[in-house]
């Protein structure tokens, strides 16, 4: 909660309690941060008081209305039973921070979230060395099935670490399969996004915990749900939709006809991002889903990386050859003055926003922008040129 005003630390706090008790994605909620603001909405539900009106038309339906009463009481009970100081000091010793938009690590990407039917999110909870922000400016969503074939763990992992060669950040879903065999390969030469169903002190799936802790010391694991927090069934398909709005495009590998993959697939359609897929053998059922893609849904046919950033990163902003990009044109004067700031030993955000003259927020805009072009890469101590 570093950095905030008092209003905006009253917000973080209303929103990380919300996590505690509704269901993330919640769009009648969303509406009521919106149009009310999250402090106002924890104060009523805590209070026991009535749920404030949202200017959707949902209320309108007098069964409808009565069924998110029922809700909102239900959510009340839980409400009273949260400790907010507690919550906080359970996710700081865990290493874990709470990003909320307007922060200065909130993806602009989530944006797409505010549209209507989008579900908006109260807020993020995340883990790790990385910045979020900076880290899904130039990134790909990889996913596909959890019981993958030899063959599709093959294309993920090639896929995976020739994205991550050029400074392409992996986004997926830490499950087995596809997501574990994407995230491990990137890690191995670049940086991943982990987006996860449950708290980020739970271990889900438990065979990926090495992954996990290897992943937060220069990348992020990412969740909607707070500490302590279980992943339960529907928790994964609203998970997807953080996936998808995080990346400009998202790539299929490998998914059956009913893949939770085809889910992350359809949020990224809905929110106008690029789709691919990669095609397989036609008589694998792990590859009927990818071929669906290919045919009915126009996804764009990839087979490698270069397929990828073809796609998805403009023309003007794609490096020759594998490696960190470069870009052409002179910096503007403020990112110009943040990159004399840096040290070739590192220093930290603050560190560099007060050499450079920049606020902290202006900083890491720039430093985010950097990074992408490869002037900058994360350190233990924050930010260094690179060797």
């Amino acid at each position: 909660m570093i950095g905030r005003d008092g209003e905006g630390e009253a917000d973080a706090r209303a929103r990380a309690c919300l996590t505690a008790v509704v269901p993330p994605g919640d769009p009648w909620v969303g509406e009521m941060l919106a149009d009310h603001g999250a402090d106002r909405v924890w104060a009523e539900l805590t209070a026991g008081a009535p749920p404030p009106t949202v200017s959707s038309a949902v209320e309108a339906d007098p069964i409808t209305r009565d069924r998110l009463r029922r809700r909102w009481e239900r959510w009340s009970l839980r409400a009273a039973a949260v400790d907010a100081d507690a919550l906080l000091s359970a996710s700081a010793e865990a290493g874990i921070r709470f990003v909320v938009p307007g922060d200065p690590e909130w993806p602009g990407r989530l944006e797409a979230l505010d549209l209507p039917g989008g579900g908006r999110s109260h807020g993020l909870w995340v883990r790790g060395r990385g910045d979020l922000r900076n880290l899904c400016l130039r990134s790909v969503a990889v996913v596909g099935a959890r019981a993958a074939t030899a063959y599709g763990e093959h294309v993920a992992s090639e896929l995976s670490y020739d994205l991550a060669a050029r400074s392409v950040v992996v986004v997926s879903g830490g499950a087995y399969g596809i997501d574990g065999a994407a995230h491990r390969a990137a890690h191995a030469v670049g940086d991943t996004v982990v987006v996860l169903a449950c708290g980020l002190d739970v271990d889900y799936p438990k065979g990926h915990a090495g992954l996990f802790a290897d992943v937060v010391r220069s990348g992020v694991l990412v969740s909607e749900r707070p500490v302590g927090a279980a992943p339960r069934a529907p928790d994964f398909l609203v998970r997807n939709r953080l996936i998808a709005a995080l990346t400009p495009g998202t790539v299929v590998v490998e998914a059956g006809r009913r893949s939770g993959a085809l889910n992350t697939a359809s949020h990224a359609v809905e929110m106008h991002r690029t789709l691919m897929a990669v095609p397989g053998p036609v008589t694998s059922a792990m590859s009927v889903g990818c071929h669906i893609l290919l045919r009915d849904w126009q996804a764009g046919c990839v087979t490698c990386a270069d397929d990828v950033v073809a796609q998805v990163v403009p023309l003007d902003d794609e490096p020759p050859g594998p490696g960190p990009l470069r870009v052409a044109a002179d910096l503007d004067p403020e990112t110009a003055r943040v990159l004399e700031a840096v040290p070739r030993a590192g220093a930290g955000t603050a560190t560099i926003a007060a050499h450079s003259g920049a606020t902290l927020g202006q900083a890491m805009r720039s430093l985010g922008l950097l990074a992408a072009a490869g002037y900058v890469e994360r350190c233990a101590t924050g930010w260094r040129i690179p060797r």
